[in-house]
């Protein structure tokens, strides 16, 4: 072996060693460290407590956080603590961190705001490490809030077999942050999800999150105390009628209506207008619900049909009532669809009957019904629809018992395991339902041809119709809601062989 070779096998390992050191001491260098979270004086916060409508029940459950955080001796001489933990749960959108922020700036606290996702890394420990800081700081610079966004992002249940070892770490850091409060700590951690159900069980007990608050989308008088709030600050012209649009906004969050009326004042700066019309907040909500308008080409026989299918859909939500009522129908292209109605209910509702489920069912399966009626065959403009009927079905017949084989039970497979027996029976209910409601739909809409005719060949002259428009062209028919019963002498549906 040569003195060249003798040399490489000496120093090859050599080499290669440093270069391992060398590439640790690079990653340690760079490591991304635990940043403590940006604190803001509660008297800084942008957000006042008058900025939060519509969330009054919200606002009474941490009314006396931000009291104790003010004056808690009054508490003490009771016996009292602060709660220690505050979980805001319900849908994106409905003012979750708009609240947390209300009450750091009622309370005059120190405002810490970080999203659980910037806890969790790919390097072992540095989340953990993250909360620790978090929480020193807090309170180290008492009375604080400390919000955690998003918290399902670190509060996951945990897995077993160690499969996520660093989340299950830093969950396991905010468990022991969240019970190390003593009963002097002027802390209290504020926390918001969307997802209450996958929270880990021990997250969600007494002595941590004390308190879970649902935050619900607003009724109709929330809807216009929210839409109260975002126009303050804009020029509103004498036709604009607040609760009006507080009742044709039913289901929308609070941030919805903030884009509302977002959306408005450009479709009114768009005209050069010097204040914002009604005509605008109906331009806005058009765009919201349909999308931007298109300019697609449509030959007639396609818009003969299209006005056809429209009017099918306008027909029946006459035909049920005041169930869900359509503001309009047009045949102008928005977003995606070629032509569409836009339903509203009438009022705001928690509770529906089974009849009521059916009759929204034939709404929209009235625009194919009219399809069949009139052409004898069918489109594929009916994708929509048809995937919200498959949703209404699927909720009868697996969460809400609404079936005829399974009144008394759910028949959900995340329940218990289902039988093969079991789940056709389920399949065969949902195809019942459906069927049943598009068969429904074409039977009425036959009878009433004459205003379906009547409907449809408006809305060829005039491309768009309001509620006004359809409510004259109906005036002659008389509503055949199932729904309208009485709940006492519901009729079932019937059995089909």
């Amino acid at each position: 072996m040569s003195d060249l070779e003798n040399t490489l096998l000496t120093w090859m390992p050599i080499v290669f060693f440093a270069v391992v050191i060398c590439l640790l001491l690079y990653t340690i260098r760079f490591m991304p460290r635990a940043k403590p979270a940006p604190v803001v004086k509660g008297s800084q916060v942008e957000v006042s407590w008058s900025d939060v409508a519509g969330l009054d029940e919200a606002k009474e459950e941490l009314h006396e956080v931000v009291e104790f955080l003010r004056d808690r001796k009054r508490f003490e001489r009771l016996g009292a603590r602060v709660p220690r933990g505050i979980l805001l749960h319900g849908p994106p959108g409905t003012g979750k961190t708009l609240l947390a922020k209300a009450v750091a700036s009622a309370s005059g606290a120190n405002f810490y705001s970080q999203s659980a996702s910037s806890f969790v890394e790919m390097f072992a420990g540095l989340g953990a490490a993250r909360i620790r800081k978090l929480f020193a700081e807090a309170r180290k610079n008492a009375p604080a809030i400390v919000f955690i966004d998003e918290l399902d992002a670190v509060g996951t249940a945990r897995a077993g077999g160690g499969i996520h070892r660093e989340h299950d770490q830093t969950l396991n850091q905010l468990l022991v942050e969240l019970d190390g409060f003593s009963g002097r700590d002027e802390v209290v951690v504020m926390a918001a999800s969307n997802r209450l159900q996958d929270l880990d069980a021990a997250l969600l007990r007494p002595g941590r999150f004390d308190r879970q608050v649902l935050v619900s989308p607003p009724d109709v008088a929330g809807r216009e105390a929210i839409l109260g709030v975002h126009t303050r600050d804009k020029p509103l012209a004498a036709d604009v009628d607040l609760a009006q649009i507080a009742k044709q906004t039913s289901g929308l969050t609070g941030a919805d209506l903030a884009n509302l009326c977002n959306e408005a004042a450009i479709v009114a700066g768009r005209s050069a207008a010097q204040y914002i019309r009604h005509a605008d907040f109906d331009a806005s909500m058009e765009r919201i619900v349909a999308g931007l308008q298109q300019r697609r080409v449509v030959s007639e026989k396609e818009k003969r049909i299209l006005a056809y299918h429209e009017a099918g859909h306008a027909v029946m939500s006459h035909l049920v009532g005041e169930l869900f009522p359509a503001q309009k129908a047009t045949i102008v292209s928005r977003g995606q669809a070629l032509g569409y109605t836009l339903n509203m209910p009438a009022e705001d509702r928690y509770m529906h009957t089974r009849e009521e489920f059916v009759d929204l069912m034939m709404v929209f399966l009235a625009g194919r019904a009219a399809e069949q009626v009139v052409f004898g065959r069918i489109t594929n403009g009916a994708a929509n629809d048809l995937e919200r009927v498959t949703q209404i079905a699927r909720s009868m017949v697996f969460e809400f018992g609404m079936s005829e084989v399974a009144p008394s039970r759910t028949m959900r497979a995340d329940n218990y395991a289902l039988s093969e027996e079991t789940k056709r029976l389920r399949d065969s209910e949902q195809a019942r339902l459906t069927d049943f409601a598009y068969e429904e739909a074409q039977r009425l809409l036959a009878k009433h041809r004459s205003s379906l005719d009547r409907v449809a060949e408006a809305l060829l002259e005039k491309e768009t119709l309001d509620r006004v428009e359809l409510e004259a062209l109906l005036s002659d028919v008389r509503p055949e809601s199932r729904s309208s019963e009485t709940i006492g002498t519901v009729r079932a549906l019937p059995i089909r062989d």
